[in-house]
């Protein structure tokens, strides 16, 4: 598929919460081609101290709009002076870019984690699962019920939401991972297993899941993030070790099949 690059004008852009902003561009050709998983890659305009552009997941994709959308969590001055973009203003991006999910044929159950702003990258993967007839349960998970910023869109969605809070503040007290192992165990000793797992979320969260899916038989996939300092696969930075060698998460990833990460 090929990648675009294009100027797209800021429709909106909302602060979610305290660190957590999502901004929604008009990207017509790109909007059209994002696959669930995929990412684009934005310039930041007016930070020439910085040349290097920032990837991000795609949270939502509209074709018939042709606007997508991206959540992103201040983290350091490139993401800070994101915030201060207004709408009206252009960024210049590229994308669609990687390689996405991997829904298994004829999976009936579908259990997907998103950690923090984890919970981007599988917002469309949830959304394609139920266009398809299959049962999803999300699992989300944030520190503090104020950070939790993604349950209304997934439950608008229609699917099983489960929230989890580190600090117990809403839904189930502690980790993602804890809640969606009760719901894998539940799920099978109601004779339901579940098909697939699809995980995102910091790297703890990735290896845990991993973990106990391949312990129970769940094919699982996960979303690797690294630092991408050119998104095409030509400057190496983002190389990750697998069983299979060396790979490049913008282009061979960022979704990779969880057996295959050397954790």
């Amino acid at each position: 598929m090929a990648i675009l690059q294009r100027e797209c004008e800021i429709l909106s852009h909302e602060q979610l919460s305290g660190t957590t902003w999502r901004i929604e561009l008009s990207a017509k050709d790109i909007a059209c081609l994002v696959q669930p998983g995929q990412f684009i890659h934005l310039r930041i305009p007016e930070f020439e101290e910085h040349i290097l552009r920032r990837p991000f997941s795609v949270f939502q994709a509209d074709s018939n709009t042709h606007v997508i959308r991206i959540v992103y969590r201040v983290v350091g001055e490139g993401t800070r002076r994101m915030t201060e973009l207004a709408c009206g203003d252009t960024v210049d991006i590229m994308g669609p870019i990687g390689n996405g999910w991997h829904l298994p044929n004829g999976a009936r159950r579908v259990l997907i984690i998103g950690a923090g702003v984890g919970a981007a990258p599988v917002y469309e993967l949830a959304k394609q699962g139920q266009n398809n007839g299959m049962d999803v349960t999300v699992v989300l998970g944030a520190q503090t019920h104020a950070e939790l910023v993604f349950e209304k869109p997934y439950l608008d969605l229609g699917v099983d939401v489960i929230c989890a809070t580190d600090d117990g503040s809403y839904g189930f007290a502690g980790f993602c991972t804890d809640a969606a192992l009760e719901a894998v165990d539940a799920a099978k000793t109601a004779g339901e297993p579940f098909d697939y797992c699809a995980v995102c979320g910091p790297y703890p969260v990735m290896r845990i899941a991993a973990s106990f899916c391949r312990e129970k038989g769940i094919p699982c996939e996960v979303s690797m993030e690294r630092r991408m300092a050119c998104g095409i696969g030509a400057c190496l930075s983002c190389v990750l070790d697998t069983t299979d060698g060396k790979k490049r998460s913008c282009v061979d990833g960022p979704v990779f099949d969880a057996n295959e990460v050397k954790w």
